[in-house]
């Protein structure tokens, strides 16, 4: 509304607060449109900014899909066969590390438990029948040799147990079961519980209740991290001077207002020969879980390739009819005339000037709507 008032305003009294300037100092404008003249009491109304010399970074960018962090991202696989008895977890379920998923009944289990009570058995009794040839070699009742041969059996005995026992921990088989297992009349649970790697969430689950699993072979679900992303991005070989792993990125997503910070991780060593684009890997902190695997992202990485670049304000870039930018120049005080200018990329608030513009002169920054209403009203 405040628009369209000032243009009102602008249009009924262009003639009187807009003057055109004197033939003369238009003819000395060779590349410029004619200047015009704004009365002093409007100039408060107008912003005006230098044209500077900054130290900029050198910005690339490039679009993205996210896709999980690889390296905090695992498949839980059992290690025994059998149908599946119990499913504890669905998709979405966040677990903690060695939290249990499903369970398995499965003869291995049965089969390993009876293994290693049968071999802790055999080495408590190769133990006292050592410990007995020690006290009949001191009384002279056997001979060395015999010892010997109690020791050999003991040392046997110990080995099989030990052995039965890796086998009860590679299957997951928790210390307790283990303790409880030592004890001979307590009976054989038949189930096995297949267990979270890490802590994260459950992005895939790929299993049914009854279905028969395969040891070593059938996943049952993909466990994320998902604090962290991988953003799949693309860069054009123009651009990978510039592009140095450690190089911060910020992501963008028309969905969220809000912006997602990640850095360079790995460079690929080739290029695709269908985009002719290499590919990087930027890893992404991912507050909320907002960003999801697949998900396209607009990125922009800030290079440590610093140049000397003339800025303006981005404020102070208009688009004529053509849909040409341009700006408004003060020659003088009160006085101003368009400039075309060509324009680069933007960082913050300002725009890089490509050409069009020296450094020192002076452009509107805001209040140049107005000017372009009054100019094409003269």
């Amino acid at each position: 509304m405040k628009l369209i008032l000032w243009a009102a305003m602008l249009a009924t009294c262009s003639c009187g607060l807009y003057k055109k300037a004197p033939p003369a100092a238009a003819a000395a404008q060779t590349d410029e449109a004619a200047l015009f003249e704004v009365p002093a009491k409007q100039l408060p109304h107008l912003k005006i900014a230098e044209v500077t010399r900054t130290a900029w970074s050198s910005v690339v960018r490039t679009t993205g899909t996210v896709d999980w962090d690889s390296d905090h991202t695992t498949q839980a696989i059992t290690q025994v066969n059998g149908p599946i008895s119990k499913l504890l977890v669905d998709l979405g379920t966040r677990v903690t590390v060695n939290q249990p998923l499903l369970y398995v009944s499965s003869p291995d289990v049965a089969t390993a438990i009876s293994a290693y009570k049968k071999a802790r058995n055999h080495q408590d009794y190769s133990k006292k029948t050592l410990d007995r040839s020690k006290d009949l070699l001191e009384h002279k009742v056997i001979a060395t040799k015999d010892l010997e041969a109690a020791e050999q059996e003991y040392n046997d005995a110990r080995a099989e147990t030990e052995n039965d026992l890796q086998a009860l921990k590679i299957f997951g088989v928790t210390e307790q079961e283990i303790d409880d297992a030592q004890h001979q009349g307590t009976p054989i649970n038949p189930q096995l519980a297949v267990r979270s790697p890490i802590s994260g969430m459950v992005v895939q689950k790929l299993v049914t209740p009854g279905l028969v699993i395969q040891a070593g072979t059938t996943a049952c679900f993909t466990i994320s991290d998902t604090s962290s992303v991988w953003v799949q991005g693309h860069i054009y070989d123009r651009d990978l001077e510039a592009v140095r792993i450690g190089d911060a990125v910020e992501e963008t997503d028309s969905s969220f207002h809000r912006t997602f910070h990640g850095v360079i991780a790995y460079i690929e060593a080739l290029i695709d020969p269908a985009t002719r684009t290499t590919s990087v890997r930027i890893v992404t902190k991912n507050p909320d879980g907002l960003l999801k695997k697949d998900m396209f992202v607009d990125a922009v990485i800030h290079t440590r390739s610093g140049r000397s670049v003339l800025t303006v304000p981005t404020s102070a870039i208009l688009r004529n009819d053509e849909n040409l930018p341009f700006a408004y120049v003060e020659a003088s005080p009160g006085k101003f005339a368009q400039r075309l200018v060509n324009i680069g990329v933007e960082q913050g608030e300002d725009t890089e000037i490509v050409s069009g513009l020296k450094e020192g002169e002076k452009v509107v920054a805001q209040g140049s709507v107005f000017l372009q209403f009054a100019n094409s009203n003269q």
